[in-house]
């Protein structure tokens, strides 16, 4: 996306003032493009910013994830004050929005995955799923948020999860087996076999009173600013739910190993009883299915990205096709508990799967 593409939408969001200001630094995510721009003089947020981010969605974008909130600058509105974690949002006129852009680098770019957070940011992250936590799901603020649709009945954990797996099943396989079908089953990937046994396994969860969720806790949606301070964006996956959901994705995401899983788990448990007593019940009984379900939509998700990312390249070369094996191979592994024993391919017969199907495949 230009510069030109989101003129329009910046200057309705920060407005101009003492001449044309210059959108800065695009940085691309996976639904989104944001833009850092320099705010204008007399904004809201100038005392305490030096410059604000607009996110600009990226058109024809697939949703892998089931959305819950139907505007996330809305919800990050109904946030303000509430949460020390979040950088602040104002409304610039009747229908931007515009949030504070926090200097500095995500984990994902100074932390890498495999080293373990600090004290001093695993206690932040800890404040902020005790605010998270703390903050009513079905308060005035929050139920002025529009929502995507039905949700399932407070403390349902069972049903919550049932909605993420049949949405993963109709929305991310379903919609696209013919085109990407064969592709899974010579990955060893047969059919919903994975869903239907997860499917079985989401009925025994524990009762778990709702909270509000992040549902994205990746290491590039945690922003640590120039005073070594830890910082949470994109809240575009936001949800109603089961709190041990937002743990439990958060550690998929994280890769972390045993031991730190572990000292991150014992944080959101005192964190999360604190804010509501409750929330933790079962927590060590249920976390594995959750992350069950984690790592079976992962699949399902990673190798169609996959190869649609090798659709959209103009020259496939066996280093390019590599990078994805080796991606995708590090995928089933991991999932191969809830898939089952004939996920398993090695890197050579990964390539060969989707060099095969890009060369039967017509162009979309």
């Amino acid at each position: 996306m230009t510069v030109d593409a989101v003129s329009d939408v910046r200057r309705r969001a920060a407005g101009s003032s003492g001449g044309d200001h210059e959108v800065v630094r695009p940085l691309t995510g996976y639904h989104h493009e944001a833009y850092a721009i320099p705010l204008p003089r007399g904004n809201a947020l100038g005392d305490r910013y030096d410059r604000a981010n607009l996110r600009v969605p990226r058109p024809g974008v697939l949703w892998f994830d089931r959305r819950y909130f139907a505007s996330e600058d809305r919800l990050l509105l109904a946030l303000h004050g509430r949460i020390d974690r979040i950088p602040e949002v104002i409304r610039t006129d009747g229908s931007a929005v515009l949030q504070g852009f926090v200097e500095g680098r995500t984990l994902g770019t100074g932390w890498p995955g495999g080293r373990q957070l600090s004290p001093r940011h695993l206690g932040q992250l800890g404040t902020f799923f005790h605010q998270l936590v703390s903050v009513d799901p079905y308060g005035a603020d929050i139920a002025q948020v529009p929502v995507m649709g039905p949700g399932p009945d407070d403390g349902d954990s069972a049903a919550a999860l049932g909605q993420l797996v049949d949405f993963t099943e109709r929305r991310v396989y379903r919609k696209h087996e013919q085109r990407y079908g064969p592709l899974f089953a010579a990955l060893g990937v047969v059919g919903t076999d994975g869903i239907d046994r997860l499917r079985e396994r989401a009925r025994t969860l524990r009762r778990r009173p709702f909270a509000l969720l992040h549902g994205d806790l990746h290491r590039e949606n945690f922003v640590i600013d120039l005073a070594g301070d830890l910082w949470v964006i994109d809240w575009e996956l936001a949800m109603v739910g089961d709190p041990l959901y937002d743990l439990a994705t958060h550690l998929h995401l994280m890769r972390h190993p045993a031991r730190e899983a572990a000292r991150t788990a014992r944080v959101w448990c005192d964190a999360v009883e604190r804010a509501r007593p409750g929330s933790s019940d079962g927590w060590q009984r249920d976390l594995p299915v959750l992350l069950a379900y984690k790592r079976l939509q992962s699949v399902y998700t990673d190798v169609i990205r996959a190869a649609r990312s090798l659709e959209d390249d103009s020259e496939v070369n066996r280093r390019r096709l590599s990078a994805v094996a080796w991606r995708i191979q590090r995928v089933l592994d991991t999932a191969r508990e809830p898939l089952g024993p004939d996920s398993a391919p090695t890197r050579r017969q990964i390539i060969s799967a989707y060099r095969n199907w890009l060369a039967v495949t017509p162009a979309r």
